[in-house]
């Protein structure tokens, strides 16, 4: 199908370079540029905007893995001829060219001198090298030279897997030391070598220069034992990718098995490769190189060159420029330049952007009927993101005329078979979309009586068309879901839901913590207070869906605070004195107020006067219970199938209104802003607990038990919780617990550290990505990196483009959505744990004791131990 002129923005072969190209701000994994298979002019220039590093694929090294794969690469040719018209050639293999080194050995980064947090890791080593009469740093004769102070690789991995508990492998050691040779604090002697846990010769640079002054005093020796802990923590962050970097700056042909199989991993995970099969990607991880620029403004390369390599970010941002217009674009990390259009198993011309009413006819004439395969997303994304662009009024009337197109042929008389048979498709066409639809957006729909209206009125027509009997079964069913849903929801209609006055989570009115959660409807009620300055309160009742405007005038009145609503705010107080004021057409305040947060009502004059109430700062109220006769599994068990009910509930268009703002749709977020809720809940009960605990014993033994709790999580998919419990336990008025942390067992202290490793919040949290790619569902998420994608994907990219709507940020939105219909794709079945007392457990972890207030925390934790060494 051929775009229409001007109706759509799309992305084109460069076969065609005398049509039009628009460059726009791209996002995360998108891909602009030329095909690397053509020696094509680079149509821009691009510099440095930052500290690049990027991954490099040249046209050489790609065209022999395209010859080599090009019987596997005969279907995806075909398929892209018959979808666009447009027969990809297939170039001869060339003959390949070493790459061209731009160091003595490639494998060897260039390092001008080392940071000032690698070059104190690498003193603090040192330091306890030289002070050790053991160790294996000596002074050796090599070919007959005297080489002062230098260990084989294998003696300074064993030494560094003796030196702490939390280095347990030699891979792990090994890429610590490579990341202080990447750093230039390490060389190897003859400078020939990365690091390599072999009896190869490494020494200090400090010793190497001669700059290392005399040996090391008492002070020197007890500074580097303090800083060691933070050092070598630091060292195993970095190590991996160091290792990573080291591979990829070899040639292929020094790429070992095991090298080419951690490649491979980190190019599952990268977006832009998102569409090539794995056996490509196989591939790739022997050609792909590393290449990284320290200095802003330096170009890649000019407008006009041969387009000859295709580039990955990986670490910071680049300018597209072009000559006469400047700076086009700005490409980030994710983003990729130099386009591998050809191996793409998607069409060659892809929407993206356009005016709602055209991408709507283009998706009904192209995506349904089985017209492309399985992977093409995008009547998926439109699904899951036309409420953005096109509300559901207006597509139920775009809807209603592509069904009624057969009306235009009026007092024309009778149309032929052709135009019959067109006709009829666009009818099947628009049930078919109508199926999808509910399938993908479910309850969503159902709520919205417009839908409900349109929806039983299409089934009726189709049902009395003699030409439309199959998709009158489809219809069929569609109301049946519709029918199921309403039963649902009259059965608990009436719900009344309670947010008590200390702080509690939200609850049902009923007060039985072991009822069966449902999900929080609109026209659900909810009862809650509202205070004004001097702390007196009202009490009211409301529809979830209420607006601010309605709360607000309510409890003005019943306050008598003799204002105009105009002259009113509604604010939340946090337990911190932070304020935050709410729109007059936001609605599920209630819901959204932070754990200890309090709604007031507020003269616009008179909001520096709003201050927390006394219980604020206390903690909110929960079972009192000695946790340690708790079985931690149990805990986590319940845990689980708590936070599950409450990640079932939530659904994936909440993230959408909460990252464009509920006052643009008008709709709840409640079921998503109690399950955040629930997050921030475990990791203050967390703190709360161990800062509560002024026995030294007990809080070992408490702090032993969350790590306990972590992995337990972790081991039922619970991410968010697992997320939960180690934030609270790297939360500084718990992490500064010296003496507490000293007295854990090394076992302990190693699995925190794999925790810690595993939330390190790094390239985007790459850690946790590389995890949780591996999982499969059923899976609880963790929720505020998914906020966290969707935000970026908003911000970062404009939601129209010249009055088109920017289909490429819709697509990376419903691609985060897609990831919680992912993780909800099975139910989940969890063996139970032997019980010891679940009902007690059960009612403990619905309500747990909480405290926000981050001063008030760290003073509980001062009182504690006075001081913390450093």
């Amino acid at each position: 199908m051929w775009p229409k002129k001007g109706l759509y923005r799309v992305a084109r072969s460069h076969r065609q370079l005398e049509l039009p190209v628009t460059l726009c701000n791209l996002g995360v994994g998108a891909t602009f540029g030329e095909s690397v298979l053509h020696d094509l002019p680079r149509d821009s220039t691009v510099v440095t905007k930052t500290t690049c590093e990027l991954l490099r694929v040249e046209q050489q090294d790609f065209r022999l893995i395209w010859e080599k794969n090009k019987e596997l690469m005969t279907d995806i040719i075909t398929n892209c001829k018959l979808k666009n018209g447009v027969s990809p050639v297939v170039p001869a293999a060339q003959t390949k060219r070493p790459l061209s080194p731009d160091h003595p050995n490639p494998a060897l980064p260039i390092t001008e001198s080392p940071s000032p947090a690698m070059f104190r890791m690498g003193w603090a080593l040192r330091t306890l090298l030289v002070s050790d009469s053991s160790s294996c740093l000596k002074d050796r004769k090599v070919s007959g030279k005297l080489v002062r102070k230098c260990a084989p690789g294998t003696e300074l991995v064993e030494w560094l897997i003796n030196l702490s508990p939390i280095v347990h492998t030699r891979v792990q050691a090994a890429g610590m030391w490579q990341a202080l040779l990447e750093e230039g604090v390490l060389v190897h002697v003859n400078k020939e070598q990365p690091f390599k846990d072999k009896c190869f010769l490494y020494r200090f640079r400090v010793d190497e220069d001669g700059s290392s002054g005399g040996p090391p005093t008492t002070d020197d020796i007890n500074s580097a034992n303090d800083h060691i802990r933070e050092a070598l923590s630091g060292l195993l962050h970095r190590g991996p990718d160091a290792t990573l970097r080291m591979i990829l700056r070899k040639p292929s042909h020094e790429r070992t098995q095991e090298e080419l199989e951690l490649v491979f991993e980190e190019l599952l995970h990268i977006a832009a490769l998102s569409h090539l099969s794995t056996s490509i990607k196989r591939e790739l991880a022997s050609i792909i190189v590393f290449e990284s620029h320290p200095a802003a403004g330096t170009v890649l390369f000019n407008q006009g060159d041969e387009g000859r390599s295709w580039y990955i970010l990986l670490k910071g941002s680049v300018d597209v420029v072009i000559h006469g217009k400047g700076t086009v674009a700005t490409l980030k990390e994710g983003d990729d330049f130099g386009k591998l259009a050809l191996i793409n198993d998607a069409p060659r011309y892809t929407v993206m952007s356009g005016t709602p009413q055209k991408m709507l006819e283009h998706l009904l004439e192209t995506r349904l009927g089985g017209q492309v395969g399985p992977n093409d997303p995008f009547l998926d994304d439109f699904l899951l993101t036309h409420i953005v662009f096109l509300p559901v009024h207006m597509l139920v009337d775009e809807l209603a005329n592509h069904y009624h197109s057969d009306l235009e042929n009026e007092g024309d008389g009778s149309p032929s078979v052709e135009d019959r048979e067109y006709l009829i498709t666009c009818k099947r066409r628009v049930v078919q979309f109508v199926h999808k639809w509910v399938i993908a957006v479910r309850n969503v729909v159902f709520e919205d009586p417009v839908a409900v209206d349109f929806i039983e009125e299409l089934a009726s027509e189709v049902e009395a068309d003699p030409d439309l009997q199959e998709e009158a079964s489809v219809m069929h069913h569609v109301l049946s879901q519709i029918a199921r849903y309403q039963e649902d929801r009259n059965l608990h209609n009436g719900q009344k839901w309670k947010l008590p006055p200390n702080g509690q989570p939200i609850c049902l009115f009923s007060g039985n913590p072991s009822a069966t959660r449902t999900l929080i409807r609109p026209d659900d009620d909810i009862i809650f207070r509202v205070y004004c300055a001097d702390h007196t309160y009202c009490t009211l009742r409301f529809p979830i869906a209420a607006t601010a405007e309605m709360i607000k005038a309510c409890a003005s009145d019943k306050l008598v605070l003799n204002r105009a609503p105009d002259d009113l705010f509604l604010v939340e107080v946090k337990s911190n004195g932070e304020r935050s004021v709410f729109k007059d057409n936001d609605v599920s305040v209630p819901t959204a107020l932070s754990l200890n947060g309090r709604l007031f009502v507020s003269p616009k004059d008179h909001l520096d006067a709003m201050t927390p109430l006394p219980e604020q700062e206390a903690a909110t109220e929960g079972l009192d219970i000695d946790i340690e006769v708790l079985s931690t599994k149990e805990l986590a068990y319940h845990m689980t199938l708590f936070d599950w009910d409450l990640f079932w509930a939530v659904h994936e268009y909440e993230l959408l209104y909460h990252t464009f703002g509920r006052h643009h749709f008008g709709k709840i977020t409640a079921n998503l802003d109690v399950f955040i809720r629930r997050f921030n809940e475990i990791q203050y009960w967390v703190v709360t607990e161990i800062v509560h605990t002024a026995s030294l014993s007990k809080r070992v033994s408490l702090l032993r038990k969350f790590i306990k709790l972590a992995a337990y999580c972790k081991e039922y998919q619970n991410l968010n919780a697992f997320f939960a419990v180690v934030m609270g336990l790297s939360n500084n008025a718990v992490s500064r617990l010296t003496q507490t942390w000293d007295k854990i067992p090394s076992k302990f202290r190693k699995i925190f550290t794999e925790f810690e490793a595993l939330i390190d919040p790094s390239r985007n949290h790459r850690a946790y990505r590389m995890f949780v790619g591996k999982l499969q569902p059923p899976l609880i998420p963790f929720m505020p990196l998914l906020l966290k994608d969707m935000t970026f994907a908003h911000e970062g990219n404009k939601t129209s483009l010249d009055g088109l709507v920017n289909f490429e940020k819709m697509h990376m939105m419903a691609q985060t959505m897609r990831t919680i219909r992912f993780c909800r794709s099975r139910h989940l079945v969890l063996d139970p744990p032997s019980p010891k007392s679940e009902g007690e457990v059960r009612s403990y972890i619905s309500c747990f004791r909480t405290i926000d207030n981050q001063r008030v925390l760290s003073a509980m934790s001062h009182k504690l131990e006075q001081s913390r060494r450093t």
